[in-house]
């Protein structure tokens, strides 16, 4: 009875309209969609807000293992966090404003059973990550995301490319709840509550 109403409360997250770009993201307002989405818990408080970026990346063949072929370090947009929030590790997001920029976890073992595909979403503070244009390495934007963990680890969102377009809204996935939306015309979705077990 318990873990049944404990699932329903957590299939109750859902969206709003999150109105325009932060301030604290200024130098990025050009390459952010005018609006964004607000994604609120089932108690009614807001979660985070997110404003994707208004163009897609241009798109090559996919590396190895994941769903979208843009180029690592490609700019998805921006995030406010607005309350306690953790990210897939189960690291704390602290509430403010950061950058979201796709990367591919490494295929050196570490990372096994982490997910069914190696696209993610890394999380940088909006105050070092200033230019939408730029395409940080792997080290580059793993040495970014830890100024936002202060962990060894970076901060990340799975995320993963979908087959076509769907109406922005959050699903269920099991125990994790999925934002599904669109990034510059490429439907996505990304994972805004859940926890994986690596």
């Amino acid at each position: 009875m318990f873990l049944l109403a404990g699932v329903a409360a957590a299939a109750d997250y859902r969206t709003e309209p999150a109105g325009p770009p932060p301030a604290e993201a200024a130098a990025l307002v050009s390459a952010l969609a005018a609006d964004g989405i607000k994604v609120v818990k089932p108690d009614g408080g807001a979660l985070c807000s997110f404003w994707f970026a208004r163009e897609a990346a241009k798109e090559g063949e996919p590396e190895q293992n994941a769903t979208w072929g843009a180029p690592h370090g490609t700019f998805l947009g921006v995030v406010r966090v607005e309350s306690r929030w953790s990210d897939r590790r189960g690291q704390p997001i602290r509430p403010g404003v950061y950058t979201l920029r796709l990367s591919f976890f490494p295929m050196n073992g570490d990372h096994q059973g982490v997910a069914p595909q190696r696209d993610f979403a890394i999380l940088s503070p909006a105050e070092i990550d200033k230019d939408a244009a730029a395409k940080p390495s792997f080290d580059q934007l793993m040495d970014m995301s830890r100024k936002a963990s202060r962990t060894p680890h970076p901060l990340v969102l799975s995320l993963w490319k979908e087959s076509a377009p769907d109406e922005t809204a959050i699903t269920a996935d099991g125990e994790d709840q999925v934002l599904r939306a669109s990034i510059g015309g490429t439907p996505v979705a990304l994972i805004v509550y859940g926890r994986a077990d690596h």
